[in-house]
């Protein structure tokens, strides 16, 4: 029989966390979209692009504009499936439209949908609820991820409800609103770098988020960097959520950025080279324990290490030709 994978041994039955590319970037206008799709098939599926319907609309011509994205969506240029869409808030009187314009005009189904400024869980419930009942409509066949954006007092409270509920693949940080929803009580230094890691409250709220997600297997993904020149200060940010609230994916409004957040996110060679050393061993072992070096090894620590690699592969990384059997498909034949 061949040597169980990591993926069939070390979650006891349960599905896998999800890893999902470590940045989404946002594209509103025709222009940006190109440009996005242009540098997504020059780099790879190691960023996600989000089609913007919200913010990206201009008022009173939200149908135009949700048929322009839908005409990206499983287009010729989105080579790697990894395209989603934002749709407006559950209060705006076009978010219904947003879904069916898109589900029924794409090509494909979109990577994921984005959920903005929800509220409560039962505002999150009902517009998942409805794009899962519309694919259907349609005649899609698989289910389409939710993303949810929280931003309000409500959607915080809630943070581990909303990210308990099936469908939903991902929640984000929306600092900018969550910093103005205080009326002044958190002053705007904390909309950028480095208040936004400093104000208790924010920080609060980031590791809420990322505490949620961790608990039910879904993506962490941090707010925007609002600088735009200095790629340092991202590429700086990007490492502060990763490596201190646990973050896992980082949002992108410009082309510039989405190269040093895929950078910060990604496991180093030694971190790779390691996992895979260790994995190997476990696999020899039979997922029994193991030692490396002078250091111990079992089931918990090996779940950290396959979680590298993983990693690895979402941020297009080289791994060792060794790692392929961690890989294998876990359906298996009898023989």
């Amino acid at each position: 029989m061949p040597d169980l994978t990591p993926a069939e041994v070390l979650f006891d039955g349960e599905p896998q966390p999800a890893v999902l590319p470590p940045c989404d970037h946002y594209a509103g206008s025709e222009k940006l979209i190109r440009k996005s799709l242009a540098l997504q098939a020059q780099l790879g599926p190691v960023f996600d692009i989000t089609l913007d319907c919200e913010d990206g609309a201009q008022f009173g011509h939200e149908a135009e504009h949700a048929e322009l994205v839908a005409s990206f969506v499983g287009g010729e240029d989105d080579r790697f499936g990894r395209v989603g869409v934002r749709i407006h808030d559950f209060d705006h009187r076009g978010w219904r439209d947003d879904v069916r314009i898109i589900l029924r005009h794409a090509k494909k189904a979109p990577a994921f949908v984005m959920l903005p400024k929800i509220r409560s869980v039962a505002d999150a419930a009902e517009m998942v609820a409805f794009i899962e009942a519309s694919r259907r409509e349609f005649g899609i066949e698989r289910a389409i991820p939710c993303h949810l954006l929280v931003e309000t007092h409500g959607a915080l409270a809630n943070a581990f409800e909303l990210a308990a509920l099936p469908g939903v693949e991902s929640l984000s940080f929306g600092l900018m609103d969550f910093v103005s929803a205080h009326n002044g009580a958190i002053p705007d230094t904390a909309m950028r770098s480095p208040g936004q890691f400093d104000h208790p409250l924010v920080r609060r709220a980031k590791l809420e988020i990322a505490a949620a997600c961790h608990a039910h297997g879904k993506v962490p993904s941090h707010n925007v960097s609002t600088e735009v020149r200095d790629m340092s200060v991202v590429a700086d940010d990007a490492a502060r959520a990763r490596n201190e609230f646990g973050y896992t994916r980082m949002w992108s409004i410009h082309p510039e950025q989405i190269a040093p957040i895929v950078a910060a996110f990604s496991p180093r060679a030694d971190e790779i080279a390691l996992a895979a050393d260790i994995l190997l061993a476990a696999q020899r072992a039979h997922w029994g324990p193991t030692r490396h070096g002078d250091t111990l090894h079992d089931r918990a620590s090996y779940r950290y290490y396959w979680s590298v690699l993983r990693r690895a592969h979402a941020t297009g990384q080289t791994m060792p030709d060794e790692c392929a059997p961690l890989f294998a498909s876990s359906s298996r034949q009898d023989t």
